[in-house]
């Protein structure tokens, strides 16, 4: 089998909102605009941005919309560290239980979150076309490897295989600042 390429994309500190908290955070019946489309289907940027208060500091958070089921507040170690945040689980998305939580400011109100805060773990988003090709399947855990100067092999790579999905890497900041990858397009090959 010849190798197997995915292009990674870096994700920094954002946020997902239920329906509730925007409606308390922005007003009732506020919609989400679209800033720019992301690569998962139906996932996009907004212009919107909310405050999330730390223990040491505050920081804004761009929020990706559709609304979800959870609030989620995905920041990488550096920034938990920096806002003051202890203990944070390295989880899937939507995987909040038992997550720290924080006080979320917006332009017309705030609320306290019991849980939501989150460093997300390093994933592999796959069409099932893509992983039957692959042989991957869902939820297996895969290497991906980086080139360069800073080459690295990330391990605890989850593969989250759905219809729903564009293939795509997905890491943190912090993990795309180790391996050096930044201006271009980067790549890596999955290691099964």
């Amino acid at each position: 089998m010849s190798a197997i390429h995915v292009v990674i994309e870096g994700s920094g500190k954002h946020c997902h909102l239920t329906r509730e908290t925007l409606d308390v955070l922005f007003g009732e019946d506020f919609e989400l605009e679209v800033k720019k489309m992301l690569t998962q289907p139906g996932q996009f940027a907004t212009p919107h941005k909310i405050t999330v208060v730390g223990p040491k500091r505050s920081a804004e958070l761009s929020i990706i919309g559709p609304c979800r089921n959870v609030d989620q507040i995905e920041l990488a170690f550096t920034d938990a560290t920096a806002l003051g945040f202890k203990d944070v689980p390295i989880r899937e998305s939507g995987d909040v239980l038992g997550s720290p939580g924080c006080k979320l400011i917006g332009p017309e109100g705030e609320i306290e979150i019991d849980e939501g805060i989150i460093i997300a773990k390093r994933h592999v988003h796959l069409t099932p076309e893509d992983a039957e090709k692959f042989g991957i399947v869902d939820k297996q855990i895969v290497k991906v490897k980086l080139d360069g100067e800073r080459a690295l092999v990330l391990d605890e790579v989850v593969a989250r295989v759905s219809p729903e999905y564009a293939t795509f890497m997905h890491v943190d900041y912090d993990e795309l600042n180790a391996a050096a990858i930044f201006g271009v397009e980067p790549t890596g090959e999955i290691l099964i």
